[in-house]
Formats: structure tokens, C-alpha cells, sequence
């Protein structure tokens, strides 16, 4: 059994430590477009158009959920051994999943503010 303190779950835990930092820096960006602080949020977007970001980070949770499966799969087929390894992987898919939910609320609710302004 590759244990808890083996290579694997390092590897997991730094992983986790990266998302974890992917979405408080998406939380500061969307906090610089709320207060309008335009330049902040400017600075942390990455390079290129919002849809190609928006996609991006779509298919990155996308993989992570398939990750997820593949590696409960291989549990329930017997495969993988390490229990440790599926939960962290189930996770690190239910992090990346909140984080789009919110994302999406926070693109609809400016939405429908947008629309609910005069003209």
C-alpha cells in the first residue's frame, strides 16, 4: 500500500494547495470587478479573452472530475488500493465543481443587474 506519507499523497496535497490558491485568486479578481478596482482585476486575469479563460477553466474541471471517476472506478474494480487517494481525488472534484457553481451565480447575478438597468 503506498501510504499516507508516500510520494502520492504530496503530490495530491500540493495539488489541492493550487487549486486552493486558483480560486482565492479568481475570488480577488472577481472582488476587483465588483469594487471596480479594473486594473487589479486586469493585472490577474490571464492573457487572452474572457471566453477562452472562461473555457479553460471549464475544461480544467472538467478533467478533474474525470480524474475523479476514473480513479473511484479503479477503486471499485479493485485497482487502486489506497482509499486516501479516491477520497482526495472525490474532493479536489467537489472544490473545483463549488468553485464553478459560484463563479456561474456570480456571471448571472451581473447579468441580471445589467438588465435590470435603464437605458
Amino acid at each position: 500500500m503506498s501510504g499516507i506519507g508516500g510520494l502520492g499523497a504530496g503530490a495530491g496535497i500540493h495539488e489541492i494547495m493550487a487549486l486552493r490558491q486558483q480560486i482565492i485568486d479568481r475570488s480577488q479578481t472577481l472582488q476587483g470587478v465588483r469594487t471596480g478596482d479594473t486594473a487589479t482585476a486586469a493585472a490577474e486575469t490571464p492573457a487572452g479573452s474572457f471566453t477562452g479563460a472562461l473555457k479553460s477553466a471549464l475544461d480544467s474541471v472538467s478533467k478533474t472530475q474525470a480524474h475523479a471517476e476514473a480513479v473511484t472506478s479503479g477503486y471499485e474494480t479493485g485497482q487502486v488500493t489506497d482509499i486516501a487517494q479516491v477520497m482526495l481525488a472525490r474532493q479536489q472534484s467537489s472544490v473545483a465543481f463549488e468553485a464553478t457553481l459560484q463563479v456561474r451565480n456570480k456571471l448571472l447575478s451581473a447579468y441580471q443587474d445589467i438588465m435590470k438597468l435603464g437605458v
